[in-house]
């Protein structure tokens, strides 16, 4: 395969659709917007989910459940991926992020007690589990909180 040879798959591009050109287009005249009434117009169309004044669907379902506008998401970080820092590592967000254990640090990061601890670190972060904090002593270091 040589360089002028290359060429994008069969199917992916596609040409623009040019409405108003023509008889022989089958999008000539109206350009595919029918005969008059609210779609033909400039500006004109219905909103999403209108369904022409029937009760749309998204009123017709019942709504269930609550969503807390002022909930706080952590970040979670398991223990046994913190195995792979030297002993005596400060394991801070900003390490974690620029290591690429996490890849958004949400509201907090929150350590979790799954897995297990082979080397001593001193982690920071804004939560803990107890069983994280239990077994980062175990193994000889400690928990700080932000």
């Amino acid at each position: 395969m040589k360089l002028h040879e290359l060429q994008p798959a069969p199917g992916s591009k596609k040409t623009r659709n040019r409405v108003g050109r023509g008889i022989g287009t089958g999008n000539g005249k109206t350009s595919g917007r029918g005969h008059k009434g609210q779609g033909a117009r400039s500006g004109g169309g219905v909103r999403p989910g209108f369904e022409g004044g029937q009760n749309p669907l998204y009123r017709r379902l019942p709504k269930r459940g609550f969503t807390n506008i002022h909930r706080t998401e952590f970040a979670i970080i398991n223990l046994d991926v913190l195995n792979r820092f030297a002993a005596g590592t400060e394991v801070t967000p900003e390490l974690l992020l620029e290591v690429g254990i996490i890849s958004n640090p949400k509201d907090g990061i929150k350590i979790l007690g799954d897995g297990q601890l082979e080397v001593a670190l001193t982690v920071k972060a804004n939560k803990f589990s107890q069983s994280a904090v239990e077994k980062i002593q175990a193994a000889g270091g400690k928990s700080e909180v932000i």
